[in-house]
């Protein structure tokens, strides 16, 4: 199996920030793809006060071994104070599409383009 295949989800208020900050993600190899969501409609409490705001979810497929540096890249430039990202191991699906997630979430080899 592919142990060390994730999804990662995350949400911004943005669906234009979130588009370019996935596409982002997917040139610098950090995720294989990325998909988008929404509007979604999200209830939690900030602060004391219960909010009900219009979002947006990304949906990311990449390695485990990735989450530290893609969370802290999130946390660094995402327009929330606090915003969710999560992590889930997948313990089965489409092996093809995991072979996949790692080549693609693999550093070019240096004589490889990188193409936006």
């Amino acid at each position: 199996m592919f142990p060390e295949v994730v999804e990662l989800i995350m949400t911004a208020d943005d669906a234009d920030w979130l588009g370019e900050f996935v596409g982002s993600l997917v040139t610098d190899r950090q995720i294989a793809c990325g998909n988008i969501s929404g509007p979604i409609r999200s209830r939690y409490r900030w602060n004391g006060v219960v909010e009900d705001q219009t979002e947006y979810r990304a949906t990311l497929h990449t390695r485990a071994s990735l989450v530290p540096t893609i969370v802290a890249r999130i946390k660094s430039e995402h327009p929330y104070d606090v915003p969710a990202v999560i992590a889930t191991p997948l313990i089965g699906g489409n092996e093809d599409y995991f072979t996949w997630v790692i080549a693609e979430t693999d550093p070019p080899a240096s004589n490889e383009a990188v193409t936006e």
